[in-house]
């Protein structure tokens, strides 16, 4: 590697680990960097991983029920989830509790769904924001009202695929939420 190239990969880390301090001061004023609900998820494993992401990117998840498997201490030191005790979350027992209690505004909510127009990358995130994902095997269900929010975003499909695995869609998408707000080239 020459001295150029060398010399910019290190400006470059300084700047990314520069970010991640800010990133991690932020998440510990109290308040998260951005929201993630998931609406009547189904696969225990799905949130387990979410529920990591979400501490690695310091958000608060929100899980909306009915849910299609337990949560209660026991399943969670079963299933291994030993950074649970880490992750900021919250649960509602239906969607009406939830829309009743729920803090962020309709206007910085995000659904993601394949019918939306536009895609991750052409959405304008901000910190603060929610993500909102519906069920693995049908999406957002119909329980949840259109002006419930006013953002939408899907994730592009360059190939022949009906969707993405739950876990991945919220990583990427919460990464490029984090990028758009804290990671921009220097």
């Amino acid at each position: 590697m020459g001295d150029e190239s060398a010399a910019r990969r290190e400006e470059l880390l300084a700047h990314v680990r520069a970010n991640a301090v800010r990133d991690q001061a932020a998440r510990f004023a109290g308040e998260p960097l951005f929201h993630v609900v998931l609406l009547e998820p189904e696969i225990p494993m799905n949130t387990g991983n979410i529920g990591r992401e979400c501490v690695g990117m310091g958000a608060r998840l929100h899980l909306v029920g009915p849910l299609g498997f337990s949560i209660d201490e026991k399943a969670r030191r079963r299933a291994g989830l030993d950074y649970w005790d880490e992750l900021d979350w919250r649960f509602y027992g239906d969607m009406a509790s939830f829309l009743a209690a729920f803090p962020v505004p309709p206007d910085r909510r995000w659904v993601a769904t394949k019918w939306a127009a536009g895609t991750h990358w052409e959405a304008q995130f901000r910190l603060g924001d929610a993500l909102i994902f519906g069920r693995e095997s049908t999406g957002i269900p119909e329980s949840f009202p259109a002006e419930a929010a006013e953002g939408s975003f899907a994730l592009p499909r360059l190939g022949p695929v009906r969707s993405y695995n739950l876990a991945n869609s919220v990583g990427i998408a919460g990464f490029e939420l984090l990028r758009q707000n804290l990671y921009a080239r220097p």
